[in-house]
């Protein structure tokens, strides 16, 4: 691969005076191999900017990447991204080497048929990866630097305020994507929501359908996760498919059960589950069935006669990007709350081993490629 050269000083308008040639960064190899290995800094080229990245969350469509191998190598995976511009590309305006951001990897093109009707993860253009450290564009997050091209830089960038921890606002992202579906849903003061998983995700979904005011109950199979879905809005959690939470959703909702539904996690039976806590008319929103290898059996009747609405909302909308980023920027939720383990770069497979095989206190697990801080 090329290095760093006077071709790629020539397209940057401003760069840090340490900026090296090369990093480290995590390589995603094939067979659910990842590496730490010495690759060159990425070029930039005009409109572009370059991030030092200071944190980096691991997300399960990653480990799911990494652990099937569902793309061909070699990647460079991560993409809750928050760093310091460390390169400034010709006609980028706004931005300057120091600012601290954190960076979307999909926007869409705001122009098509799907952008016009805000279905922006259908859009052609959303669907590419505008943020890479490498080889193809993947996120580029488990790497010391990655490279943001034009289309990103303009709409898909936000400020980090002074005092907001980078690690905090690596959260932007994922909780945007939450966002969008509590909004799609619009839970209503007066109803009963059932959140199905706890994780990191799940927890997120509790947190914003606090701000709601409905009632919320929750299930997970980690005693720790339940305690902290408590702690943060719900009012009881259970065990999955606990028959006291069919009960408890019954007595809430004088028999009708649960308004709205949340399947913020995936197993076998688990969709079937939700249909079956809901009343009929209810809103019942599929989050994590990402995988098309997935099958889901229902009974059409729950559906037509029952008149549920099941609906699925999938990654982040650039119309909440500020919102969320406020959200995370002013404290109302507590993000440090979710993260329970660090690792540096060189210790990444043990942070993906951590977030695959959760410990009874695992949560969040943040990656930093300069080193713990």
């Amino acid at each position: 691969m090329p290095t760093a050269d006077s071709e790629l000083r020539s397209a940057v308008a401003t760069a840090a005076d340490d900026l090296p040639q090369t990093m480290r960064a995590a390589v995603y190899t094939g067979d659910s191999t990842i590496r730490v290995q010495s690759i060159p800094v990425p070029r930039i080229g005009p409109g572009e900017i370059l991030i030092k990245v200071h944190s980096c969350g691991v997300c399960h469509t990653d480990l799911k990447k990494i652990e099937y191998n569902l793309l061909p190598p070699p990647r460079i995976f991560g993409h809750e991204t928050a760093g310091e511009i460390a390169a400034v590309g010709q006609a980028v305006r706004g931005y300057e080497v120091g600012d601290r951001v954190l960076v979307f990897h999909h926007i869409p093109c705001m122009e098509c048929f799907y952008c016009r009707h805000k279905l922006y993860a259908q859009c052609p253009v959303y669907k590419k990866v505008g943020v890479t450290a490498g080889y193809e564009p993947a996120g580029g997050g488990f790497s010391q630097y990655v490279r943001v091209m034009d289309w990103i830089v303009q709409r898909g960038i936000e400020k980090i305020p002074a005092g907001v921890p980078y690690e905090h606002a690596s959260f932007v992202e994922p909780l945007n994507t939450c966002l969008k579906g509590v909004v799609q849903l619009d839970p209503q003061p007066d109803d009963v929501v059932v959140i199905l998983g706890q994780g990191p995700i799940g927890l997120m979904f509790t947190m914003l359908v606090k701000r709601t005011c409905a009632t919320m109950l929750a299930t997970d199979t980690m005693p720790f996760r339940k305690m902290r879905s408590v702690r943060f809005g719900a009012l009881a959690a259970y065990d999955p498919g606990e028959p006291a939470l069919r009960a408890r959703i019954m007595d809430l909702t004088d028999g009708r059960g649960a308004d709205v539904i949340i399947v913020a996690a995936s197993a076998p039976g688990i969709v079937e589950q939700a249909v079956g806590y809901s009343r009929p008319g209810s809103r019942i929103l599929l989050f994590a069935q990402t995988s098309h290898h997935e099958r889901i059996e229902l009974s059409g009747a729950d559906v037509c006669v029952g008149e549920r609405t099941i609906v699925g909302s999938y990654s982040a909308s650039v119309d909440l990007q500020k919102e969320s980023a406020n959200l995370v920027f002013g404290g109302e939720l507590p993000m440090e709350d979710l993260i329970s383990n660090r690792f540096p770069l060189d210790q990444i497979r043990a942070g993906i081993d951590m977030a695959l095989h959760p410990e009874p206190t695992s949560l969040k697990i943040v990656i930093q490629p300069q080193g713990l801080s």
